[in-house]
């Protein structure tokens, strides 16, 4: 039977007694053994801890505002679809976005802002963010490349969302579970999220009796024999 009921009753757990690397140890058990996004995409504030559900987003480059000459009505449009897969974010939800050239700032303030009046948990980009300053001031989860001021308006369109991307290699489904900290973010398929939950609560609580025997004198090998982890 799982400790928890709902994603907040779940997400409210791992956020207070799980870390990533107990859950990409657990992904790893269970032969998932690429499901950390690239290690460029860090924690804005190392205190900062993201989880919630995988709300993909799909951009490329662009290379003027509004192209009026185009076979594609997108290029005429500013941002693209962004606003509106901004709009579409749900409670509980993460926006994560790849696919452009890292040349702009892929998220900002005012995006945080409506991010937060519609629910969402944070967000992830596969490139940089702008208004560092006041990102941080709002407390809002971020993970990216790190700062950089140039506007994504002239150089990155989003033309989908609501859809399977990639990152790295690494597959990241809507509704895919997200969680990352100071040591990264590791992507959780919907399908293994109760077992790998389960099983790395057992292993944190594992490891601080591991913990007590070390401090008390137990050599690392006796550990590891008598309790499995390390």
């Amino acid at each position: 039977m799982a400790l928890w009921e709902t994603d907040k009753e779940l997400f409210a757990l791992a956020e207070r007694e799980l870390f990533t690397c107990a859950v990409g140890d657990v992904l790893d058990q269970q032969k998932l053994l690429h499901q950390y996004l690239p290690p460029e995409i860090r924690a804005l504030s190392p205190q900062m801890i993201v989880m919630g559900r995988a709300m993909p987003v799909l951009a490329s480059d662009a290379f003027q505002v509004k192209a009026e000459e185009s076979a594609n009505p997108l290029s005429g449009k500013a941002f693209g679809l962004m606003l509106e897969a901004l709009d579409d974010l749900r409670t509980d939800e993460i926006y994560i976005s790849t696919g452009s050239s890292p040349r702009s700032a892929l998220w900002g303030e005012l995006m945080s802002v409506r991010a937060l009046k519609c629910g969402a948990r944070g967000a992830i980009l596969n490139g940089y963010v702008r208004d560092t300053r006041k990102i941080l001031a709002l407390g809002f989860p971020t993970f990216c490349f790190g700062s950089y001021g140039q506007d994504s308006a002239p150089r990155c369109k989003v033309h989908d969302f609501r859809i399977p991307i990639e990152i790295g290699g690494v597959s990241v489904r809507p509704g895919d579970i997200l969680f990352g900290d100071i040591d990264g973010v590791v992507v959780i398929p919907t399908e293994v999220a109760t077992e790998t939950f389960t099983l790395a609560l057992e292993k944190v609580r594992a490891e601080k009796t591991v913990r007590k025997a070390l401090e008390e004198g137990m050599s690392a090998a006796a550990a590891f024999r008598i309790h499995g982890v390390l």
